[in-house]
């Protein structure tokens, strides 16, 4: 949620910023509802003075007297007056801050121009993308893939993009997951095993709602949501909650299936392990001092990047546009590694500064040394996900006999060097 007094002070500020991120937004509707709720506000307060005074005056006189019973018919009228008032305050009040949720996070000023994913900027690359396998091919299409990622009895069971993974290719995902884990735990982050389902608070206080609500899986009973990441549980582990400023910054990693509906995808770009409704990811968290958080982002991105480097996966990172930017991020880099099956980049991960966007809608805050309360910022990335990691690395690594050669720091977790389809 942004600051009600930057918009108050700074409209067009404001405007210019949400135009950046080219979401169609009516400021001025959620101004005037600000405006009347503090004059109903400012109402409702000097009725409450007036009904106070009466009420001062009635103590100072004799029970029983004319005027003491004048005094109460007026408190009687002043009493009816603030809860009609009350109750139309607390209808504009609520108006307000459903307005209020509709707005974007204001993009940071590195963020470049631009309107769509081709206008992000290459920030970086690592690797040679032509020193990979020579036998790489679309990893759907590697004989005995449909048996060691099994689509088709995962359909059956729940539906399209549920797969089981069978054999080595259960065992590669764990691999992988045990690998992020002890790699982000030698970085800093304190490993937590949150809850996969959220309520609605939660979901609010990171932005999911009321942005994203076609994206998630719902329960019908208990109205909870089944996580689409991470990051949504983890962020409000702190939520109305006030943190030592002493403690900043936290670090904390997770990891959870993550659940999503993915309407509207199609085509090409969903083939094999590359769009799934549920899949396996490990996440990085941080609760950060405002005057660092660019500075953390940075170190942010170096931990998912270190990841790519040690599993010799080709990849680049891209600075987002404001356009391809997302509704509650300020900044945001994208980590897409080389498929040399596919011959394109497949995102595995996004590193995000929200600034204090999340923890105002949180209100999660720290005590700085005046003892007044303060936003953190938040910031997550992707550390990493698993699907297009491994197929990255399945594609990446073939070998002819149909084998796949797993990367050095892969196999003590795996326990063998070599991936054999079933």
């Amino acid at each position: 949620m942004l600051d009600p007094k930057l918009i108050r002070e700074t409209p067009d500020l404001v405007r210019a910023a949400i135009a950046r991120k080219h979401l169609d937004v009516d400021l001025d509707a959620i101004l005037a509802l600000d405006a009347a709720w503090r004059s109903q506000l400012q109402e409702v307060e000097s009725l409450r003075a007036r009904q106070k005074a009466v009420n001062g005056e009635m103590a100072r006189l004799p029970k029983g007297s004319p005027e003491f019973l004048a005094k109460v018919a007026e408190m009687k009228a002043f009493s009816a007056q603030v809860k009609e008032q009350e109750a139309g305050l607390k209808q504009t009040e609520e108006k307000w801050q459903q307005a209020m949720l509709t707005l974007p996070n204001l993009p940071h000023a590195s963020v470049p121009d631009g309107r769509t994913p081709e206008e992000n900027v290459v920030f970086a690359t690592h690797g040679d993308i032509n020193a990979v396998s020579a036998h790489a091919r679309p990893h759907w299409e590697i004989p005995g893939f449909d048996r060691t990622f099994d689509f088709a009895r995962g359909a059956k069971v729940t539906g399209a993009g549920f797969p089981f993974y069978v054999g080595d290719g259960a065992r590669i995902v764990r691999a992988l997951l045990h690998y992020f884990l002890s790699e982000a735990g030698e970085a800093g982050y304190v490993e937590v095993n949150p809850p996969i389902f959220v309520n609605e608070a939660s979901a609010t206080a990171t932005g999911q709602l009321p942005d994203k609500e076609g994206q998630m899986y719902q329960t019908v009973h208990d109205n909870l949501y089944a996580v689409p990441t991470a990051e949504v549980p983890l962020t409000n582990y702190f939520r109305d909650e006030i943190l030592d400023a002493a403690s900043l910054p936290v670090y904390r990693c997770a990891y959870t299936p993550c659940f999503r509906r993915e309407a509207g995808s199609y085509g090409k770009d969903v083939r094999g392990l590359n769009r799934l409704h549920q899949f396996d990811k490990v996440e990085l968290l941080k609760w950060v001092h405002p005057s660092t958080s660019y500075e953390e982002l940075d170190k942010l991105r170096l931990d998912a990047e270190r990841l790519l480097q040690k599993l010799g996966l080709p990849y680049r990172v891209l600075l987002m546009c404001g356009g391809d930017l997302g509704f509650a991020q300020a900044k945001k880099y994208d980590l897409e590694v080389w498929s040399a099956g596919q011959k394109r980049w497949l995102e595995v991960s996004s590193c995000s500064n929200f600034e204090s966007f999340q923890a105002r809608r949180a209100q999660i805050r720290f005590r700085s040394p005046e003892g007044k309360p303060e936003l953190v910022h938040t910031l997550n990335g992707s550390g990493l996900a698993v699907p297009r990691v491994l197929a990255a690395l399945l594609e990446n690594n073939l070998q002819e006999d149909g084998t796949v050669r797993l990367p050095d720091v892969l196999v003590p977790y795996f326990g063998k060097p070599t991936f054999r389809f079933a």
